[in-house]
């Protein structure tokens, strides 16, 4: 097999992915409006280190331990689609509530809940494991060498933060915080359905 062109094929199909809106987007997006450019782009960092994760986890077999054991998979699951609701609930409630400056809204301590959150976020959707292993299979050899298997998760780290960090940069400039700040209960129902939603999707889509 030739692995330059099936890199290159990982590469395209996971940074098609990535940018395919769901949960990460709409959260790095709202990070950014609510709290500026530095927690944006710790939040791009927390998505490409969750990422990472379910990456090396794919390549390494815990794909297998969640085809054997189902109820760990159903678990992972299960506390996902709850932690899509939490934020969801969360984003519903203070809808309403007016945007804090980014000199208060972005300190350290801020900065950080954004990137827990974020983390946390990216950890709890298995299903980010299970389309990497799929993509693994169908695009990489069966006994890929060790170089293969780190450029493999180097790739995925790089599309994941280059892509969350353009979505960061572009939300946090002024006029997107302007814009925010005059539609922030509506934008802030309608992502919260959106988290909401895909939270329920989580939970019944086996």
């Amino acid at each position: 097999m030739d692995y330059a062109a099936a890199l290159l094929g990982l590469a395209i199909v996971h940074l098609l992915a990535v940018a395919s809106p769901g949960p990460s987007t709409v959260l790095v997006i709202q990070t950014a409006a609510a709290a500026g450019r530095r927690a944006a782009l710790l939040a791009a960092f927390a998505m490409m280190l969750g990422a990472l994760v379910w990456a090396a986890a794919a390549l390494y077999g815990l794909q297998i331990l969640f085809a054997r054991f189902d109820w760990l998979y159903a678990a992972f699951r299960i506390g996902g689609a709850l932690y899509l609701l939490y934020l969801a609930v969360m984003l519903l409630r203070h809808a309403g509530a007016p945007l804090p400056e980014v000199s208060l809204a972005a300190g350290p301590a801020g900065h950080w809940h954004g990137f827990l959150r974020a983390l946390a976020l990216q950890l709890s959707n298995p299903k980010v494991m299970v389309f990497m292993g799929s993509i693994f299979v169908s695009l990489l050899p069966p006994q890929p060498p060790a170089w293969m298997d780190a450029t493999v998760l180097a790739i995925v780290a790089f599309n994941e933060f280059a892509w969350f960090a353009l979505l960061g940069l572009l939300f946090s400039g002024d006029s997107a915080r302007a814009f925010y700040r005059r539609t922030k209960l509506w934008l802030d129902s309608l992502m919260g359905g959106m988290l909401g939603a895909l939270g329920l999707k989580l939970a019944f889509d086996r």
